[in-house]
């Protein structure tokens, strides 16, 4: 099996833009990845962008970027407050953002939504991701949920049992208002992260999966 290395030519620091339509998107889809990639390449630094963070919800997502990323190396959180499940009827004004995204970074990796989410304000973002970083690598990661959306993901992150148990234990931590919620128990992220080890023969077990529409090699 063919793995991706990720580091930039010379000295360039490696840049990722992490990108999430609500307050726990960006954990819950990529957190584990999040925690290999601070690890792996110390040079790393994220841009982190959260579309809608209103009320507590704000200090959930500022609380949850920096458990996951040291402030030293988080530019952001860039915390938008366009309101859940509406995204789509504001469309021209999320545009805007990604927009000026564009002039303020040239990520080598972005995190963004699957184009098939069943959540309209993943999938505008997913559209809008697309649109706007043509020339760039971008992994669509996937959020469980009533829906029943799951879909049959291409690209595997192998995760260290220790890292799948942060990622779901921080995802609990931070975000206290949504523990009312029947599927947001540690079990959930637990759960697919072991199917997705499963899929790709992880060595402890556990995985996240990503949607990729194009890569270069």
């Amino acid at each position: 099996m063919i793995q991706l290395n990720l580091k930039s030519a010379g000295d360039k620091t490696l840049k990722v833009l992490c990108l999430g339509a609500h307050s726990d998107d960006i954990e819950i889809g990529c957190g584990g990845t999040i925690l290999r990639l601070r690890e792996q390449y110390p040079h790393c630094e994220f841009h982190w962008v959260v579309f809608s963070a209103i009320g507590v919800r704000e200090g959930e997502a500022r609380k949850a970027a920096e458990m996951f990323v040291e402030p030293a190396r988080l530019h952001g959180p860039l915390l938008k407050t366009f309101p859940d499940s509406f995204m789509p009827f504001v469309g021209g004004d999320v545009k805007a953002v990604f927009e000026q995204l564009k002039k303020e970074v040239s990520p080598d990796v972005v995190f963004t939504h699957n184009r098939n989410d069943a959540h309209q304000d993943h999938r505008l973002l997913s559209e809008l991701t697309g649109n706007t970083f043509r020339d760039h690598l971008i992994l669509e990661y996937e959020i469980p949920k009533y829906d029943g959306d799951m879909g049959r993901p291409s690209v595997f992150v192998p995760l260290e049992t220790e890292v799948a148990q942060q990622k779901a234990r921080f995802i609990m931590e931070a975000f206290e208002s949504q523990r009312s919620k029947r599927w947001f128990e540690e079990s959930t992220f637990l759960s697919l992260m072991r199917l997705r080890g499963m899929e790709c023969n992880a060595p402890s077990g556990y995985a996240e999966a990503f949607y990729c529409r194009k890569l270069v090699l």
